[in-house]
């Protein structure tokens, strides 16, 4: 089953030239698996690697995918950061490698790992391996220098092409040549809209892209600085600067110096403010949004200070701002990260990241706190953007003596966000690497033991989770905390249930379920409830297990909670129907679907295919097969097998029968491969009895599927005859903002002009 197709981010800005570079990276894409652009720092290799993996798309019908590892520092975290990106959800036990393997073995997938130079020898080991093992998988890496695995094509990215001395006529839109001059005046024109190059400044802005050797970084950071210069004042400057660079030499700066020089300048010129606030953002790792730079740098600088210092470096091409959906967050360039933080004394940056982990320990225990509540898709795509930051916090506590304590806070507090998102491997691991790390508090402890020990069991590695229910019980005894004893009845019940102990199960979560509901704790009283309807309605007790399942519903209902209500909802309605309550426990199935889409929630849906087909096979035998085999290849994929839970396998093979009976082995066959080759949207349209997406009407084509809300708002906007200055000036973001949206809505709709999205506003509306 394919969930989604790709990762690759939107181009907010223009791709300038590059031509000739990128036919050519796209020939070598489809004549080698593994092809590695090389260059130095601000070449431009990302930008290209994107281009050529958007372009190539067509190719690798199961998706062009990025995998961003300029931030990522510990080598053993290569294989969890690729299956993070991947969009992956694992229940298993299997190693990171094995399920990068088993996911990618039969998929034509372009990966796109960018920025392996700090991890050659890790990124060559698994890159070497995957493609030994996945025949139809190709690789794009990007690099300072080559991994160095056999059969790997290297090609080295140059700069931009740069009118000759002799003043060479450059034609941006056509010549090679005037690559770096279009870049610089598109650049510009975000400093100052009404730049263009003309006859009395195109010798300056050749000069400076000379001088910069073509290189577009540099040549962006000048650009930028046309909001407060001359190009006259821009060129004079960098002479300058140059001329202190090779005072008593005969030589020319070699690129790499040309590169740190040009930094160097752009540092010079910023302000003491804005030095100060460029040095302390390298702390973030990825990206990050404003109201993290003020909970970290609180102590810093002054909170009305931020906005404008963010807005200024932003100005200066030193920040990228990116819009995600309603939320505006900020990134920097690996290679201006890197010259910022050589400036940070060993103490200052180990302060800061005492801050950093401050500030993300607050953010996810406040998360884990709100967890029962409208915001949890909302958290949870919060912490999904978080994800470096959230490594760079662990990776920090884990090593330091100070904060041992906060990293079990930590990781215990993502338990639920791990879950939902199918992560239970590298929770162990972050877990399991907490409480090596510190002892702790007790009652800290004992709440990090207990979530470690119900992710081992949901994982169904029983003994490791027994050792851990073992100490943690040992430890609760000591705490005279209902909250804590509560905590440890929980982890023990579920994993009686994942060792089918169903009688002690009941209960430890019975136990439990008194306690929370005495203490109000909502994050831990409703999966208790959850788990103690799962026991009572295995040990045959429907009515109690009725009474709690209406307990969760009506609980988090009216806390607009989503997880635990979907999951609930399933195994309610499964409960229901097989006792025979069709109606409603039909109607909770599909129900329960919609929310679980909304989290993306694999194996939920997959559970609520599978026992909606054992309500479908009588009447719509076609269908319970094709969402059976659906189920199939989320459980595959998942890496947890519907034999987890082995009370209801009979309800499975009985379902097998009937379609098989129903449709004879060659039809079911056919139908079961149709469902696992569905997508997941697709497959839940068959099960809800919406309209396949192949037979959407010509109205409202594919790419409508995938345009944000933001692209919606503006297409909506566009509709209504609105410029794109006025849409700027109705959402509060920059012209440029929206001129990317709108390019984004034509090119996903297919459209050419906005015309088309005026008449496909209308033509929606009317439909609906």
């Amino acid at each position: 089953m394919t969930v989604k197709v790709g990762n690759l981010p939107f181009e907010l800005t223009s791709f300038v030239g590059r031509r000739s570079e990128a036919t050519e990276a796209r020939r070598l894409v489809t004549e080698s698996r593994l092809v590695t652009l090389t260059g130095l720092g601000g070449v431009g290799k990302t930008r290209l690697a994107l281009r050529v993996a958007e372009d190539s798309s067509r190719t690798f019908p199961d998706g062009t995918w990025l995998v961003e590892l300029g931030e990522l520092q510990d080598p053993a975290l290569l294989e969890r950061t690729v299956i993070s990106a991947l969009g992956i959800q694992d229940r298993s036990t299997r190693s990171p490698r094995k399920v990068l393997i088993d996911h990618l073995c039969d998929s034509r997938i372009l990966l796109v790992l960018d920025n392996c130079e700090h991890l050659v020898a890790a990124a060559a080991d698994l890159t070497a391996e995957l493609l030994r093992n996945c025949p139809d998988l190709s690789v794009l890496a990007t690099s300072r220098e080559q991994l160095g695995v056999p059969g790997e094509i290297v090609m080295r990215v140059p700069p931009l092409g740069v009118p000759g001395e002799a003043g060479i006529p450059s034609s941006p839109a056509e010549d090679a040549d005037g690559d770096a001059v279009a870049l610089f005046e598109q650049r510009a024109q975000a400093a100052l809209p009404s730049f263009r190059i003309t006859e009395e400044n195109r010798a300056a802005v050749e000069q400076i892209c000379r001088r910069l050797d073509g290189l577009p970084l540099p040549i962006e950071l000048a650009a930028a600085r046309l909001g407060a210069m001359s190009v006259d004042d821009i060129l004079r400057r960098l002479n300058d600067r140059f001329r202190l660079l090779t005072r008593g030499s005969r030589t020319a700066p070699s690129r790499q110096q040309t590169l740190g020089c040009s930094i160097d300048w752009s540092y010079d010129l910023c302000t003491e403010a804005e030095r100060r606030l460029w040095t302390w953002l390298t702390v973030f790792a990825g990206s990050f949004d404003l109201e993290a730079v003020e909970g970290v740098l609180v102590r810093e600088t002054a909170r009305d200070d931020l906005l404008d210092l963010v807005t200024s470096l932003v100005g200066k091409s030193i920040l990228i701002r990116d819009e995600y959906d309603t939320t505006v967050r900020y990134r920097m360039l690996d290679t201006l990260r890197d010259y910022a933080r050589g400036h940070l004394a060993d103490d200052e940056w180990t302060s800061l990241q005492r801050c950093h982990r401050d500030w993300y320990e607050q953010l996810v225990v406040r998360a884990r706190d709100d967890w029962i509540g409208p915001r949890q898709v909302e958290w949870t795509r919060r912490l999904d953007l978080e994800q470096p930051n959230l490594r760079d916090v662990f990776e920090f506590s884990v090593g330091d003596p100070d904060s041992g304590e906060a990293a079990l806070r930590i990781a215990a507090a993502l338990h639920d966000y791990w879950m939902v998102r199918g992560r239970f491997g590298e929770g162990r691991l972050w877990l399991d690497r907490a409480l090596a790390a510190d002892t702790g508090s007790t009652a800290c402890r004992v709440e990090a033991i207990a979530m470690d020990c119900l992710l081992a069991a949901l994982q169904r590695d029983i003994p490791a989770a027994t050792a851990l229910a073992e100490e943690m019980l040992r430890l609760a005894d000591e705490v005279p905390d209902p909250v804590v004893q509560a905590t440890a009845y929980y982890a023990a019940g579920c994993l009686d249930i994942a060792a089918w102990d169903v009688t002690d199960s009941a209960e430890h979560l019975g136990r439990a379920s008194e306690l929370f509901r005495s203490t109000s704790d909502l994050v831990r009283f409703v999966p208790t409830l959850y788990w103690l309807g799962f026991a009572v309605d295995a040990l045959g007790d429907a009515d109690r297990a009725a009474a709690v399942y209406e307990e969760v519903l009506a609980v988090t209902e009216s806390h607009e909670e989503i997880m635990w209500r979907g999951m609930s909802m399933t195994d309610f309605g499964s409960m229901l129907w097989r006792r025979g309550d069709h109606e409603r426990g039909i109607a909770l199935l599909e129900d329960s679907l919609g929310l679980l889409r909304r989290l993306d929630n694999l194996y939920g849906c997959a559970w609520c295919f599978e026992q909606l087909a054992w309500t479908l096979v009588d009447r719509k035998p076609d269908l319970a097969a094709v969402l059976m085999g659906a189920a199939d290849a989320l459980f595959t994929a998942t890496g947890s097998p519907l034999e987890t839970f082995f009370n209801l396998v009979g309800y499975h093979d009985a379902c097998t029968r009937s379609a098989r009976d129903a449709l004879g082995d060659r039809g079911f066959d056919s139908a079961l491969e149709r469902g696992r080759g569905l997508s997941l949207d697709e497959s839940i349209a068959r099960a809800l009895g919406e309209q396949p997406s192949e037979e959407l009407p010509a109205s409202a084509p594919d790419g409508a599927r995938a345009l944000t809300p933001r692209e919606t708002e503006i297409a909506e906007l566009v509709a209504t005859g609105m410029t794109n200055k006025a849409i700027a000036e109705r959402l509060v973001i920059s012209q440029r903002t929206v001129e990317g949206h709108v390019e984004h809505i034509r090119e996903k709709l297919g459209f050419t002009s906005r015309t088309q999205i005026v008449t496909w506003v209308i033509r929606r509306d009317e439909d609906t």
